[in-house]
């Protein structure tokens, strides 16, 4: 008897709900970077929002204000690490259950996994969107952590060229570290997506589409990307 492999698990529109989340999921961090060349983008003017700040910072004799900034940005960053730590506990022993966790999950009427196989390649696409996001925390924990002690030896005074010399480049430090922290938090939107495809191929597709619509209208459609766009109009003047 031969064992069956994921490919034959897997039903025509389960191969492709799952073919469009892998496309969606590695394409939209570029395709974001691309429409972020121009305006009207979260992630574009918040790095005029903290290039301002780091040059403001580098002029400051008192840099509390700063440390106590990025230090409450590093607070909810090992938060959501945490976060994530336990989801992946959660989701990779629910995947190493065995033969009990698959028939408990089978034996629930929403869920549509009609094989073993399916259920733990469900599982397994959750735990992988959790890992990479986990990740993505952790290198930006240790970034944020670089840009901590870039404050710390900001030297007080000096001349002025001097002083955007280095806001400039704490800044090319601050931007990836926080842009490492929004990975994170969007690896949520695409392990909420993956676990939908629990409840069928159809809801995968819906919730797939579903996050990259809620992510694009947050970055440009959002009251806050409107704010956030006035904020960087009024720096740049």
């Amino acid at each position: 008897m031969t064992t069956p492999t994921l490919l034959q698990a897997l039903s025509p529109l389960d191969g492709a709900a799952l073919a469009l989340f892998v496309l969606v999921w590695f394409a939209y961090e570029p395709m974001l970077k691309a429409a972020a060349r121009g305006r009207n983008v979260i992630n574009t003017d918040m790095t005029v929002i903290r290039g301002a700040w780091m040059a403001n910072m580098a002029k400051r004799d008192n840099r509390f204000m700063d440390s106590q900034l990025l230090g409450h940005v590093l607070n909810s960053a090992s938060f959501f690490a945490s976060s994530n730590l336990i989801l992946i506990a959660a989701a990779a022993g629910a995947l190493f259950g065995g033969e009990n966790t698959f028939r408990s999950a089978s034996s629930l009427l929403v869920l549509k996994t009609s094989s073993r196989l399916l259920f733990e390649a469900q599982l397994g696409l959750v735990l992988l969107a959790l890992a990479r996001g986990l990740l993505d925390f952790i290198w930006s924990i240790r970034q944020m952590n670089y840009c901590l002690a870039t404050m710390g030896a900001a030297p007080d005074g000096g001349e002025p060229e001097m002083q955007a010399a280095y806001g400039a480049a704490a800044t090319r430090l601050l931007n990836p570290a926080l842009s490492s922290f929004n990975t994170g938090v969007r690896g949520y939107y695409f392990a909420l997506a993956a676990a939908a495809w629990m409840f069928g191929a159809g809801a995968f597709i819906t919730a797939t589409l579903g996050a990259v619509a809620l992510l694009a209208w947050r970055q440009r459609a959002s009251p806050a990307a409107g704010a956030i766009r006035d904020i960087r109009r009024l720096l740049e003047r």
